[in-house]
């Protein structure tokens, strides 16, 4: 197991790339805090990881509250004695052209998309630099560097996540391994969310797909097998990098 009792925090659990995250290191043997504001959906997540053989706890919260993940800190000391990796996947879109969007909106989809991983990090790196092999991973997308229509809030978050990946890889290596991860179009609630900013929301989902060159939408499934590549002793020479996993999109012209 590549991930063997190894102790890992993660946001956005309950649904999409955060939930296959979650079970894809759980069958890797990892022990687990899950993060999400759903409760039902995280309860159902927690009985389905207990069913893998391995440990997990649910905390159901808002992750723009920065003593929320305080409190995930500390659950996961209390439960395990330490912390070995995050894996932040929790975000919101706020849609709308600049001129249009409430300035609330906008800054809710910061709260959650940016400061959110800033509180995480900043409750929890002291713990990881102790662990020696301590591993963050940040699920940010390539609308950090392709734009979408009504979709300003999410783009420049997007970005901002990128940018404080290297930051946090820079400043605590060598204890602390950062990476980014950057999805495309993937099949999960939040593409079809994301696809009411344009005219024909269903046909939108559909294109995403057909227009990379590998003709599909991802799974939730092919992120999660990166996040585990990059969380493992497989990549204990990667640092600092921002992985884009999209079908292609961005490399077609």
């Amino acid at each position: 197991m590549k991930l063997k009792d190894k102790v890992f925090i993660i946001t956005g659990a309950t649904s999409g790339m955060g939930r296959a995250i979650a079970l894809k290191f759980a069958q890797e043997g990892a022990k687990l805090i899950l993060s999400g504001r759903n409760e039902e959906s995280g309860m159902f997540l927690l009985n389905e990881i207990k069913g893998l053989g391995t440990e997990a706890f649910f905390l159901p919260g808002d992750v723009a509250e920065e003593s929320y993940n305080q409190d995930l800190v500390k659950t996961a000391l209390e439960k395990y004695g330490r912390i070995d990796g995050l894996s932040v996947n929790a975000g919101t879109l706020g849609l709308g052209a600049i001129t249009d969007l409430p300035s609330a909106s906008w800054q809710r989809t910061f709260a959650v998309n940016v400061d959110a991983a800033f509180y995480l990090l900043k409750a929890a790196l002291p713990e990881l630099k102790k662990s020696l092999t301590g591993n963050v991973l940040i699920n940010a997308s390539i609308a950090a560097f392709k734009n979408f229509p009504n979709h300003p809030a999410y783009c420049a978050s997007k970005a901002a996540l990128v940018a404080l990946s290297k930051q946090a890889a820079v400043d605590y290596a060598p204890e602390v391994r950062v990476n980014c991860i950057c999805p495309g179009p993937v099949d999960t609630p939040f593409i079809h969310a994301s696809a009411v900013a344009f005219p024909d929301p269903a046909k939108a989902v559909e294109d995403a797909g057909k227009n990379t060159p590998l003709k599909r939408l991802g799974l939730p499934d092919d992120v999660a097998k990166l996040a585990l590549f990059l969380a493992s002793e497989d990549a204990s020479w990667i640092t600092g990098a921002v992985y884009t996993i999209d079908g292609g999109a961005m490399v077609k012209s």
